[in-house]
C-alpha cells in the first residue's frame, strides 16, 4: 500500500499494492484489536498512527476499529478484472463488525464477479458463524492466518468447515515450527517471516517443512519473504533477505487465481 498527497494538498491512499500475492487492497473496514502472538508488532497499527498523522482520510481515529461505509462500492468502479486483499488493515470478522456490514460487503463482492476477492481473518469462528446461514461465493477465497500451533492450527480445523471454493492459509509471521499438520481441504498456503524494527526471526527448517508437506498433497506454496532476518539468521533490510527458499522462488497459486 502507497500513500500519494492529493492535488487539494491532503493525503489520500492508494489501493494498488505491494504484498505479492494479491494486487489491490480495499479496506471497508480499518482498526482492529490483538488477540495472539502474531499481532504482537502489527504492521497495520504503525501504517495506521502513520497515515492519521499525514491527514489520510480514515484514520483520524487511528487504529481504532472503524467501518468505512463511503468504501462499499469502491470495487463497483473497476471494471478490469482484479485481486482484492480484503481489510489488509483491518478483521472483517472482529467481532465488533455487525453482520449487517458485512452483508453490504458480500453484495458488492457478489455483484463484482469479475473481481477475486481474498477474506483473510484470525477470527474463523466468526467467519463460520457468519456463513452457517449464507453461502460463500466462488470468487471469494476464505482464509485464516496460522502463526504458532497454539493459536494457529487450530483455526485450520475451523476454516475447513466453512464451504468454500478456495481456502487458504497465511502462515505469516511464521514464529515456530508448527511440526506436521493437517492440510485438507486448503487449496493455497503462503509463508513468510516478520519484518519490522522489532521482528521474530523464522527458522528455515520451519518453511520447509510446510513447503514438503504442501508438496506432499500437491497444495500450491507461495514464499512470500524472510522479513528482517534471512534465512541464515543475520538482520538485514527484507529487500535483502528477499524471497528465495532453498534456492528457489515459490509463487504457486490456485489454478483459477
Amino acid at each position: 500500500m502507497r500513500v500519494k498527497k492529493a492535488t487539494n494538498g491532503r493525503f489520500e491512499m492508494t489501493t494498488r499494492s505491494k504484498i505479492e500475492w494479491t494486487e489491490h487492497t480495499w479496506n471497508p473496514v480499518t482498526g482492529c484489536t490483538k488477540i495472539s502472538p502474531g499481532c504482537k508488532h502489527c504492521y497495520a497499527e504503525t501504517l495506521a498512527r502513520r497515515l492519521r498523522a499525514m491527514g489520510a482520510a480514515g484514520y483520524k481515529d487511528g487504529f481504532k476499529l472503524t467501518l468505512q461505509p463511503t468504501r462499499l462500492g469502491d470495487p463497483l468502479r473497476r471494471k478490469k478484472p482484479t485481486i482484492y486483499f480484503v481489510n489488509s488493515m483491518s478483521d472483517l470478522f472482529h467481532e465488533k463488525v455487525p453482520f449487517t456490514f458485512i452483508d453490504s460487503v458480500f453484495a458488492t463482492i457478489s455483484a463484482t464477479p469479475q473481481h477475486r476477492y481474498q477474506i483473510l481473518t484470525k477470527r474463523p469462528e466468526r467467519m463460520e458463524e457468519y456463513f452457517r446461514t449464507r453461502s460463500v461465493p466462488d470468487h471469494a477465497w476464505l482464509g485464516t492466518s496460522v502463526e504458532n500451533r497454539k493459536h494457529g492450527l487450530p483455526r485450520i480445523a475451523v476454516l475447513r468447515r466453512i464451504k468454500a471454493k478456495i481456502r487458504f492459509l497465511s502462515i505469516e509471521p511464521l514464529l515456530e515450527d508448527l511440526g506436521s499438520f493437517d492440510l485438507s481441504k486448503m487449496s493455497w498456503v503462503i509463508v513468510g517471516g516478520e519484518s519490522g524494527p522489532k521482528a521474530r526471526p523464522m527458522r528455515p527448517e520451519w518453511a520447509r517443512s510446510i513447503q514438503q508437506q504442501c508438496d506432499a498433497v500437491e497444495i500450491p506454496f507461495f514464499f512470500k519473504q524472510w522479513g528482517s532476518y534471512g534465512g541464515d539468521g543475520i538482520r538485514r533490510s527484507k529487500t535483502s533477505n528477499g524471497r528465495l527458499l532453498d534456492g528457489k522462488i515459490w509463487n504457486a497459486v490456485p489454478l483459477n487465481y
